[in-house]
């Protein structure tokens, strides 16, 4: 029994009730209470009896416990080139006690029968064409892990009994043809659009270009967190807003790992995503720049709010625990608003911390993590460089 492991839990524990008491005492009511979802779907099902009948082949709500483990079927049969789209509340509790739950954004996934790939939305709304034949599956994602893209889990098939809460899902199935953007604004002049379905409206609308040559990792899906910029020097660059969301984004960066191997970056950290210490499930919230080797493992660099540079552990989220170690560069709030160098030995941080078979890198990853606490984490990257002992 690791004593000083039970104290540390604790203590973060017993700050984060304190936090969810002065956040809750804050609030407006609506603010502290779950969405009425009563109400959701009344305001809803008002709304669909004016979207017109020649547009919406069928439409209907589903209700998704969190404790279900993946995956249900909706019954509605779709067609590959289908368009559909969801509006979808609710929340799932890793701890009500402490106040942590995740969004449907996050927590809603997809696919076309059991031959379809998994999908999931950037917001708690989305649109899409399925891209097979079969009855539409939902599922609830956390705290699964996909170990392929046609959804089968991973990791985590038992421990759905952990969590509570669910969610609420207006599903609308298209007739061909049909663009759901140009729907949505006709429904506006029969009477105010529900915020659901403004939301919508407003996403389909919008742009969200991911940097060039960089992809986010599929099993944790897609985010609006990352974007091309440019740094005060006029070097591209990649910019991170994180709230209340997840995401890596990742490049490959295929090369040996041997003595030499250097990672080098320039960042500049102008908020973290939360005040505690890290290292535990409840406040493993943080931003951060990774390798990945052909092990598997990932080492990953970042920015800690409470603990001291150099501190090294494994991944305190179960589906993470056996395949990445995070390491911290910096710590502390003295520096936030800086652009900062860094120059990392990965071969000798490998060695040390990992100490696995792995012989190359494979990629470069960006991690933002603000699911838990739902803090706002912003930071821009750039001059992501490695190097190798003959100068390349």
């Amino acid at each position: 029994m690791d004593i000083g492991a039970i104290a540390r839990d604790l203590a973060v524990a017993a700050r984060l009730g304190a936090r969810r008491f002065v956040r809750h005492r804050g609030a407006s009511a609506a603010e502290r209470a779950p969405p009425d979802l009563a109400a959701w779907r009344h305001e809803l099902e008002a709304w669909v009896r004016t979207v017109p009948v020649e547009s919406l082949a069928e439409h209907r709500f589903i209700e998704l416990p969190a404790t279900r483990p993946p995956w249900f079927d909706t019954g509605l049969q779709v067609a590959a080139g289908d368009t559909i789209t969801w509006f979808a509340a609710g929340r799932v509790y890793l701890s009500r006690a402490l106040d942590i739950w995740v969004p449907p954004s996050f927590q809603l996934w997809a696919r076309a029968g059991a031959a379809g790939t998994v999908l999931r939305g950037t917001r708690d709304t989305h649109s899409f064409q399925a891209d097979a034949d079969g009855p539409l599956q939902l599922a609830s994602y956390f705290p699964g892990e996909w170990s392929t893209p046609q959804g089968d889990l991973g990791h985590g098939a038992g421990d759905y009994g952990k969590v509570s809460g669910g969610l609420l899902v207006l599903l609308l199935k298209w007739r061909p043809g049909i663009e759901p953007a140009a729907v949505l604004r006709e429904t506006e002049k029969h009477a105010p659009l529900p915020a659901p379905v403004a939301a919508e409206a407003s996403r389909l609308a919008a742009t969200s270009p991911v940097p060039a040559g960089w992809d986010y990792l599929w099993y944790l899906g897609p985010g609006e967190i990352y974007r091309p910029g440019f740094a005060p020097d006029g070097k591209q660059s990649v910019c991170c807003d994180s709230h209340g969301d997840v995401g890596i984004l990742r490049r490959p960066a295929a090369l040996p790992l041997q003595p030499g191997t250097f990672l080098s970056w320039r960042w500049r950290v102008d908020s973290l995503p939360a005040s505690l210490r890290e290292d535990s499930l409840p406040t493993h919230d943080y931003l951060s720049i990774a390798v990945e080797f052909d092990d598997g493992q990932d080492l990953t660099y970042y920015w800690s709010a409470a603990l001291p540079v150099g501190t090294v552990y494994r991944c305190p989220l179960p589906t993470w625990k056996d395949k990445e170690t995070h390491v911290v560069v910096r710590s502390g709030l003295e520096e936030l608003g800086c652009w900062l160098d860094e120059r990392r030995d990965v071969h000798a941080d490998y060695r040390r911390c990992v100490g696995g078979p792995a012989r190359n890198v494979v990629r470069v990853w960006l991690i933002a993590n603000s699911l838990f606490q739902r803090g706002h984490g912003r930071c821009e990257y750039s001059g992501i460089e490695f190097e190798q002992p003959d100068g390349h």
